[in-house]
């Protein structure tokens, strides 16, 4: 497997930070992967930037910061604004059009989605809004099994709210199947 390095970036209380530590404790404890997370984010709890950097890999990992991500998620203008021009050649830049309006020209697949209207029009909890976003990545990068995310959920959700979290995975992986026709 080549080293995936993945970048989500969206405001405090988009949960960009829980999907990332989901999506790299899926890659190692069900994959059989490495996997490094980090992440910043500024000094609001809620509304200020927020980004998460993930590698993944079948080899050692070094550095745990993401230079020039394969994959760029962006979950709001402000943070598409300032990541896009990261994306390697032939990456994948995943955004939500609710939020965000792709004006920039890149050398990367871009993908538009509306999970966030998705999500409220169908679970109505924007909560799991980052769930969904998350099914819609791993379905368009083939990175993680979906099976491996849920196991991940089952140990780090409240009972009560596993539910609702399966069920934006499935629409965030139904969601980018759609795209994919």
């Amino acid at each position: 497997m080549e080293r995936r390095r993945i970048i989500f970036s969206g405001s405090g209380g988009q949960g960009v930070i829980t999907a990332a530590i989901i999506l790299a404790e899926a890659a190692v404890l069900y994959e059989g992967l490495n996997a490094v997370q980090s992440q910043s984010y500024g000094p609001e709890a809620r509304g200020g930037a927020s980004r998460s950097d993930v590698i993944i890999a079948d080899a050692d990992i070094h550095f745990p910061k993401v230079i020039k991500p394969n994959a760029l998620v962006c979950l709001t203008q402000d943070a598409y604004n300032k990541y896009f021009g990261l994306i390697r050649p032939d990456g994948l830049l995943l955004t939500d059009s609710h939020y965000v309006k792709q004006d920039k020209m890149v050398d990367a697949r871009q993908v538009e989605l509306d999970m966030y209207k998705e999500v409220m029009d169908k679970i109505g909890r924007p909560i799991v809004f980052n769930i969904c976003m998350l099914g819609a990545f791993i379905t368009l990068t083939q990175l993680i099994k979906p099976e491996s995310i849920v196991k991940v959920l089952k140990n780090r959700i409240p009972a009560e709210l596993l539910g609702l979290n399966k069920q934006a995975l499935e629409l965030g992986i139904k969601l980018a199947e759609n795209y994919n026709r």
